[in-house]
Formats: structure tokens, C-alpha cells, sequence
């Protein structure tokens, strides 16, 4: 749903707990655990980190009775305005005379 290639998430509660881990193996014993498992509730915040997009998410778990059937989560609220690989850093340019407009010294001796 959120587009993440490598993502790591942990519940925000200050302790660290790592539900889902990018690094291959570390995580997969949560993979048929419930969020309930984990202490999360109506109200628990999850927060979400994808190094290689350079792309983090703060996660709401609200709780609803008014999902339609078959349906086991929505997402909710705002989209992040780009998804994928951070551009390129601008390459520096070489200035002599501390302008990159072009200009020259002047020589005039008047």
C-alpha cells in the first residue's frame, strides 16, 4: 500500500520493538504474529522507514467496526507527494571569480 522496497517498522513507543526488519531473516518470526501480539491498539503509532527511498511514515492504528466485508484494513489520510529514489545531489560547479555568471575580471585601468 505505501509503495516501500526495504522498509523497517517499529511501534513508536520509545522502546524500539522492530515488527518488520529490511534486513533478510531478522523479522520473520512476526510474520503470523497479530498486531494485538504486540501490545498495538486503537491509538498505537507505528512508524515506517525505507533507507533506499529515503522515505519515512508515521502509522495511526485506529480501530473500526465499519469496514466493509472482506475488507481487513484501510488506509486513511494523506499520500506522500513522491515515492521512489532520492535524486541526485547537484553536481558542484567550478567558479573562479566567485560567479558562475559568466563574467570576467575587469581590466580597465581608468
Amino acid at each position: 500500500k505505501f509503495a516501500m522496497v526495504a522498509p523497517d517498522v517499529q511501534i513508536d513507543d520509545g522502546k524500539g520493538t522492530i515488527l518488520i526488519s529490511s534486513e533478510e531473516g531478522e523479522t520473520e518470526a512476526n510474520n503470523h504474529r497479530k498486531l494485538s501480539d504486540f501490545a498495538i491498539r486503537n491509538g498505537t503509532r507505528l512508524q515506517a522507514d525505507d533507507f533506499l527511498q529515503d522515505y519515512t511514515l508515521l502509522i495511526n492504528v485506529l480501530h473500526s467496526e465499519d469496514l466493509e466485508k472482506d475488507v481487513e484494513f484501510e488506509v486513511v489520510g494523506d499520500a506522500p507527494e513522491r515515492v521512489g529514489p532520492k535524486p541526485p545531489e547537484p553536481t558542484p560547479r567550478n567558479i573562479s571569480n566567485g560567479s558562475d555568471d559568466g563574467a570576467q575580471p575587469s581590466t580597465s585601468t581608468g
